[in-house]
Order: C-alpha cells, then sequence, then structure tokens
C-alpha cells in the first residue's frame, strides 16, 4: 500500500483491539465493528500499519456508541488542589502521588481513562505537583536501563506511554494576586479549554479511584450514555448512606426517572442540609462534558472565597433545559475518593490486599495483627 492510500486496518478475527497484541491488514468498510464485540469500531487511516508493527503505537479502533459513532480521546485531571486534609504528608508530596498498592493514585486514574480509549491527557496542575510531570514523563534512560538488566519487557513496556499513543500535557491553574488557593473546580476546567476546542471530553478528579470489575467499565457507560442522548453533560453517581449525603454534591434525577443506572436530572445540589432532598445519589469524580460547559462556566458567579465551583456550572445547564444526565456506578464498582487520612489507608490496604504477588501475604499479616489485637483486647 502505497504512503498516503487511504485503507482500513484491521485487526485478526477474534483477538480484539486497542490493546490487543495480535493484527492484520486488509480493506473493510468504515466504522466496521470490533470483531470481539468490544463496542470498538473501525476508523479510517493513511499509511495503516503492517502485521508486525508494536501494538498500541497506533490507535486503530476508536471506541463507539452502539448508537452513533463518537470519539471521545481527550481528559482533563484537576489536580492544583493544595491537599490540606492529608498533610503533613502532603507538605512535600502531591497526594495523587501517594501509593495504592504498587502505583500512585495519579497512575490508577490514568491507566482507567487509557482503558476507556482516552489518548490526550491534560494535568491542570500547580507550581507544587512537579513530581506527576516527572512521573509521565518519557524517561527512555530508565527504559533503556531496565531492558539491559533483564526486567520483564511487558512491565516495562506499561510504562512506555508514546508506544502505547498517550499524550500528556500539562498547565498550572492560577492563583490570583491576594488569593492563598487555586480558584476552584470550575476555573480548574476552564483552563483546558484551548485543549478541548470543540470536542467533547472526560474530566476524572486525580484524587478518586474508581476500581470496577465490569466489563463495561463506569467511563465506558458514560461516554455511552453522553453519545446516545446527545448530553451537555454526564455525571457519575454513587448511592451514599442517608447520614452522609451533607458531605457531598447530590443528582436529583427528574420526575419519573425509574432506571437510577442511566438517568436524567432536574437538579444538583452541593452537600445539602439534612431533608433537603430525598435523593442519595452523590457526585463521584467523573464528568463527560461538551463543549458547552464553558460557556456555562463564564456564566458562573463566584462565591464569597472567589471560587467558581463546577457544579453550579453544571445547576446552570439544567436550568437552561440542557440535557444533563446520571450514570451510577455498579454494584461491582467502588469510588476510592482519598480525602482524608483514614480514606488513604483503607484504599491502601485494599490495593495491597489484591496485589498478585504479594496479596496473600498482606492478608496473612492483617489476620495476624488482627489476633494479636484481639488477644491483647481480652487480656487487659
Amino acid at each position: 500500500m502505497a504512503d498516503g492510500e487511504e485503507g482500513i486496518a484491521e485487526h485478526i478475527a477474534g483477538v480484539g483491539c486497542h490493546m490487543h497484541t495480535d493484527w492484520a491488514v486488509q480493506y473493510i468498510p468504515p466504522l466496521t465493528r470490533c470483531q470481539s464485540d468490544c463496542d470498538s469500531r473501525s476508523e479510517t487511516l493513511t499509511a495503516p500499519p503492517t502485521a508486525a508493527d508494536a501494538p498500541g503505537e497506533l490507535t486503530i479502533f476508536r471506541r463507539a456508541s452502539i448508537f452513533g459513532f463518537m470519539t471521545v480521546d481527550r481528559a482533563v485531571i484537576p489536580v492544583a488542589g493544595l491537599g490540606t486534609r492529608l498533610l503533613p504528608t502532603t507538605k512535600a508530596i502531591p497526594k495523587e502521588m501517594l501509593p495504592a498498592g504498587r502505583l500512585p493514585i495519579i497512575h490508577h486514574v490514568v491507566e482507567e481513562l487509557i482503558a476507556a480509549g482516552i489518548r490526550r491527557i491534560l494535568f491542570v496542575s500547580s507550581r507544587t505537583k512537579i513530581a506527576l510531570e516527572n512521573h509521565f514523563d518519557d524517561y527512555s534512560e530508565l527504559m533503556m536501563h531496565l531492558e539491559l538488566d533483564g526486567h520483564e519487557m511487558r512491565e516495562v513496556g506499561r510504562f512506555d506511554y508514546r508506544k502505547r499513543g498517550v499524550e500528556f500535557y500539562f498547565t498550572r491553574q492560577q492563583v490570583p494576586l491576594g488569593q492563598t488557593k487555586p480558584l476552584g473546580t470550575g476555573d480548574a476546567v476552564a483552563a483546558s479549554e484551548s485543549f478541548v476546542g470543540d470536542a467533547s471530553f472526560v474530566v476524572a478528579f486525580g484524587d478518586s479511584i474508581i476500581r470496577s470489575t465490569e466489563s463495561a467499565p463506569l467511563l465506558e457507560r458514560m461516554i455511552d450514555s453522553h453519545a446516545r442522548n446527545g448530553s451537555a453533560c454526564t455525571i457519575a453517581t454513587c448511592e451514599v448512606p442517608k447520614n452522609l449525603v451533607q458531605h457531598y454534591g447530590i443528582v436529583i434525577p427528574r420526575h419519573g426517572e425509574a432506571d437510577l443506572d442511566d438517568c436524567g436530572l432536574s437538579d444538583i445540589v452541593e452537600k445539602p442540609e439534612p431533608g433537603v432532598t430525598s435523593s442519595r445519589l452523590a457526585v463521584s469524580a467523573r464528568y463527560v462534558f461538551s463543549s458547552r460547559i464553558f460557556d456555562e462556566i463564564r456564566g458562573v458567579q463566584p462565591s464569597r472565597s472567589g471560587e467558581i465551583y463546577l457544579t453550579d456550572a453544571i445547576r446552570q445547564a439544567i436550568t437552561r433545559s440542557q440535557q444533563v444526565r446520571a450514570v451510577r456506578l455498579a454494584p461491582a464498582e467502588r469510588r476510592y475518593d482519598i480525602g482524608n487520612h483514614l480514606a488513604y489507608f483503607e484504599t491502601f490496604i485494599d490495593y495491597a490486599a489484591a496485589d498478585s504477588e504479594y496479596g496473600p501475604q498482606i492478608i496473612a499479616y492483617m489476620e495476624q495483627k488482627l489476633e494479636e489485637l484481639r488477644r491483647a483486647s481480652n487480656a487487659s
């Protein structure tokens, strides 16, 4: 096939797409479905790859809604927060870099995005978060050292994002003169407008992990819903206990909505007082937006502290009769919101216990410690 000639690259039947490893080249019609039924479709390429090319160097299949072709390949991760609730740990270490098992929290977030088809990721950061840039830097010297030192290349290759076709971008959320901290989540998202352009995009908060064993994980379901309904905004939610509602942003389903797994919204309330709403659906750190959100953010009145809240922009979109929906976490999914030390300890323990190599030993150690504590309690 000559350079510049258009064709379609299709993977070998039954293998799959995205991060799968076997490829073949042949002519097929545009938007042909993935033969592994993973809800991706083929995309026209210029000078398609050959079967000998390394997997992941080009994205051959783009994830698409079953209701219409839609590519969401950009994500924004706000990470400029000060992390004061995790002091003194976060005085020198960004909370997003704290380990959850073997990997930093932010690494889990990025892998979740990549699994959903995201290939361009913007970090809205601050001067105290240089460690995040270093972590996702193209550290070719380290890669070469590990290869020469005999490390398993599959493990090493996980961190070679260039070969995986993933690009990282960084910008800083500005702190105006006279202020001591960034101006809120809405301001952070607004900083991404030139990066996003007119495309739909994902926003994922960098201090929250969504752990899923679902065949169609949360972000995939959100992108599907967003495309199917032509939404301006799609919000991840999870049910919280009634006595904790006042600690979260709570969404209010439209009257008559029977399926809370994917429902239209009539309102969103930030940390409502007890009795204000019967809803227990809490906003859960993941969003899919159309570019219309930037107009809504520009129309938000700053709070008394000068902050611009994303919740206010979403509420404004609802009042303008734009389609705003919520997709609920499945029973097999869990949100880890690392907002305080207890939440962090629980997160680390869960990921350590699930470690493929050391998990059984960690569990045995915890059982031993619990038994020691019981004996000490009985002795006293």
